[in-house]
């Protein structure tokens, strides 16, 4: 049974990006406010601001200006963007060097930071340094079966810390001191400050790409086998039940009480409330999947797309006009963390009220009864 929880938008069209070159190919996305950047195939960095539109029929609609473009001078893809707001960079991973440019003019930093031999990097959402003027920074490393750690500050960077793994590393998300790794055949949590390691699960990284998300504080979601979305937090167990995939997941994405999934045909959304596939969108060639800060967006070689969110109110509202109380009032319940508490009181009343009546209309008195309670 489906729900109508998202509303695929346009964000960027093809013609703002390349014109008619069409080698020009997106690589990676990062969004940090209304400020938009794209990292393409031909080393360049686009910067573009954002707008959210709002018609008086309720359309979301958004413009974007675009700011600049940057050159960074390689013959290589810009791989990975990540937005240091509080620094006011962007850290920008090509050709296996992270390097600092200013989130506005796309400059790179006078003294000519940089981190080099990265794979990939993953920045930690809850820093253990407590310098707000710094940002914690998880590299997986070209030197074989290696992590490192790194404190980046606004025109300099510094090692804090280098690990090794069991096997090869090829994907990693951070929390606090605590790296959740795709190796070669398992997932496993690894605190880097004590070097105890807990396995998670097998997994082959050989056959499908890995996914490893932080979705929380000390909880993550990984692509585990057999098409399973899998929970697990930093003491290596589950709190909550998979939610079953597609056997090619390319990315996921956390809109709470919202896990998103890409494959190479659909976009699926299912809840974490109770694990349920909720909606189904037709997406084809997207090959990029992230949250950031609370939009979710999509995007293909060509394109980018946000994913809007329908108010939690109207969900609940279409549930129980379709009579499903239930999944309504599991809805209603989950949505307690997004609403401010004296909002919610008044809504939740309202909402066993009107199921209430649901149940009493289809002469199940007794479940009426309680919900009226």
């Amino acid at each position: 049974m489906s729900v109508k929880a998202f509303k695929l938008v346009s964000a960027v069209e093809r013609e703002m990006l390349m014109g008619d070159k069409n080698y020009i190919n997106i690589e990676c996305i990062e969004c940090c406010g209304k400020n938009l950047y794209i990292g393409t195939n031909d080393c360049f960095i686009y910067h573009f601001l954002l707008d959210e539109k709002i018609s008086t029929a309720g359309k979301i609609t958004f413009v974007a200006t675009k700011q600049l473009h940057k050159y960074l001078g390689l013959k290589k893809p810009v791989s990975e963007l990540k937005a240091a707001s509080a620094l006011t960079r962007l850290l920008v991973l090509c050709d296996n060097t992270i390097t600092l440019v200013n989130m506005m003019n796309l400059e790179p930093v006078p003294t000519g930071a940089r981190i080099k031999g990265a794979v990939t990097f993953a920045l930690n959402e809850n820093p253990v340094s407590g310098d707000p003027f710094c940002v914690e920074v998880c590299i997986i490393s070209v030197k074989r079966r290696t992590i490192q750690m790194f404190l980046v500050f606004e025109d300099r960077v510094q090692i804090v810390k280098e690990v090794f793994t069991p096997e090869q590393p090829c994907a990693v998300a951070v929390d606090g001191y605590y790296l959740c790794l795709a190796l070669t055949t398992q997932y496993i949590i690894l605190n880097y400050s004590t070097g105890v390691s807990q396995d998670l699960f097998p997994y082959c990284s050989d056959e499908k790409r890995p996914i490893v998300k932080r979705i929380g504080r000390q909880e993550f979601l990984l692509a585990g086998p057999g098409g399973l979305g899998m929970f697990a937090t930093v003491d290596g167990i589950s709190q909550r039940a998979p939610v079953h995939w597609s056997e090619n997941v390319i990315g996921a994405a956390l809109c709470f009480p919202y896990v998103v999934a890409l494959d190479d045909e659909f976009i699926t959304v299912h809840s974490m409330l109770d694990q349920q596939q909720k909606q189904t969108l037709p997406f084809k060639e997207g090959h990029i999947l992230q949250d950031c800060e609370g939009k979710v967006i999509v995007a293909t070689n060509k394109g980018v797309y946000i994913l809007v969110p329908l108010p939690l109110e109207k969900q609940i509202q279409d549930l129980l006009a379709s009579h499903r109380v239930e999944e309504a009032l599991v809805l209603a319940k989950g949505a307690r963390r997004n609403i401010p508490k004296e909002k919610f009181q008044v809504m939740y009343k309202r909402i066993l009220q009107q199921a209430g009546f649901i149940q009493f209309a289809q002469l199940q008195f007794l479940e009426a009864k309680e919900l009226f309670r």
